[in-house]
């Protein structure tokens, strides 16, 4: 029946929002600029009131053949074979095929699906813009109804985004608000420190104030239909995003990855995961220094830093800021920052990548890339936002080595914790595998190959998958 169909990478995506129908969105496939053939490297994502999935086109660059344009090199698409070899198989993946100069700007934007109706097509959101999307998560004003989704562009020195509904969410309204996300106006964040610039001298040192935080403004890209960047036509904005963005000032972050607003303040809270080019020499080029909002050159272990919005209004233009955490491990680092808790008493934590929220409001983080930097395996931590335990970073879990942590769930009510484990043992290989996970079981003498493993006749190898952690009350 209807509800056992699948929806596959074949299935014909909807183009929606101003850049529909553009001529940078037509390819000799479609000539109108309205669908696209599937979608590749969905990264995180995120629910909305609406009942539908949310997912963040990441690291499309990889896959595609570009021209030597301003363009294509914006978004590291180069004029040579990719990555994945795709181009010699479909002609649809080398820009320099004729009719498919525009196929890779048809990649790279929030993608909604809606599980109630797997029949219907998945949407590409132009409107929200197009750059290597973590995920996009949405928090729907308490007063007024209006409605933004923040996202972040997992690259270094790249940027934070805001995108502001153009229409107001109607609870019980499905219908209004799976439209929701088609209209409405693109932000990019400008962070401004209040401290002297020579206190931030690329150490990580706190500044006299005790803290790094300060001002920002959203500066507004788009107006519905309108663009507001100089130069640049709407599609042109919503289509080359990095580009426009450029033109108007904002601040280079630090892999901006997962950015979540709090349901219980409306606070937005962002993973900068790490960025060990920053004040270096690259290619004879002298990169960006630390700057408040991103204090440490060659930041190895990344920040959580904490947004709150004017007014505490979704549409507010205006915020001010703090970093919450600055990461590492405080017994072989001084460089780090727990919001002012004891770092004696903190769990070591390094690369931020995704977060979320627990039933008290604390804040879980899921790490990606501490082996290379703290030489832990990467795990998944609590911090309090509140109060004595503002700060307080507590591990609850690790991954095998070489394995991610992402996508949490937290269901603390019913003792529950959700998590995926992405790529366990990626260094190893077939004849050497790094971990037997997730079939393996302990021993006296280390780990071994599970049963199942062995009835096959096969060494066990490593497999991504999403594990329920649930906790037992002592009776």
């Amino acid at each position: 029946g209807k509800r056992n169909r699948r929806i596959t990478t074949s299935t014909p995506f909807s183009i929606t929002g101003p850049a529909r129908g553009s001529k940078l969105l037509k390819t000799a496939a479609d000539p109108i600029g309205s669908v696209v053939l599937g979608t590749n490297n969905n990264c995180s994502g995120g629910l909305t009131p609406w009942g539908t999935v949310l997912s963040g086109e990441e690291n499309f660059d990889s896959y595609f053949v570009g021209k030597d344009t301003a363009e294509f090199k914006r978004y590291t698409i180069k004029n040579k074979p990719s990555v994945h070899g795709w181009e010699d198989v479909e002609p649809r993946w080398n820009a320099n095929n004729p009719g498919y100069e525009n196929e890779s700007n048809r990649f790279g934007y929030i993608v909604e699906l809606d599980p109630e109706d797997p029949t219907a097509p998945p949407r590409k959101h132009t409107a929200l813009g197009r750059f290597k999307h973590e995920g996009a998560n949405i928090h729907v004003d308490p007063k007024t109804g209006e409605v933004a989704a923040y996202m972040g562009d997992d690259t270094r020195f790249e940027y934070m985004y805001k995108f502001v509904a153009r229409d107001r969410y109607i609870e019980g309204n499905r219908k209004h608000n799976m439209r929701l996300l088609e209209n409405g106006s693109l932000y990019v964040a400008r962070f401004t420190g209040d401290s002297p610039a020579a206190e931030i001298d690329g150490s990580g040192k706190l500044p006299s104030d005790g803290a790094f935080d300060g001002t920002g403004q959203w500066i507004q890209l788009t107006d519905g239909n309108k663009s507001l960047v100089p130069g640049m036509s709407i599609d042109e904005v919503l289509v080359y995003t990095r580009i426009a963005a450029d033109k108007m000032n904002p601040t280079k972050m630090d892999r901006p990855e997962d950015v979540e607003p709090s349901p219980f303040t409306g606070k937005i809270y962002a993973a900068l995961t790490n960025n060990t080019d920053r004040g270096t020499v690259k290619d004879g080029k002298q990169l960006e220094s630390a700057t408040e909002p991103n204090p440490r050159n060659n930041n190895r272990d990344g920040h959580i830093i904490e947004i709150t919005e004017d007014r505490n209004r979704v549409s507010s233009k205006t915020f001010t800021w703090d970093l919450l955490l600055v990461c590492g491990d405080p017994a072989v680092n001084e460089a780090t920052y727990f919001a002012g808790f004891d770092p004696t008493e903190v769990s070591p934590i390094s690369c931020p990548d995704n977060v979320a929220f627990d039933s008290q409001g604390n804040l879980w983080i899921s790490t990606d890339g501490q082996p290379g930097t703290i030489q832990f395996n990467d795990g998944l931590f609590r911090v309090g936002l509140e109060g004595a335990e503002r700060g307080h970073v507590e591990q609850f879990l690790a991954v095998p080595q070489d394995a991610e942590t992402c996508g949490p769930v937290i269901h603390d009510q019913e003792n529950m914790v959700y998590v995926s484990v992405q790529h366990p043992g990626e260094d190893g290989s077939f004849e050497e595998p790094r971990s037997y996970f997730p079939d393996y079981a302990n021993s006296s003498v280390g780990s071994r190959p599970s049963a199942v493993a062995k009835a096959h006749g096969t060494v066990a190898q490593p497999r991504p998958s999403v594990v329920q952690v649930y906790l037992t009350k002592n009776k």
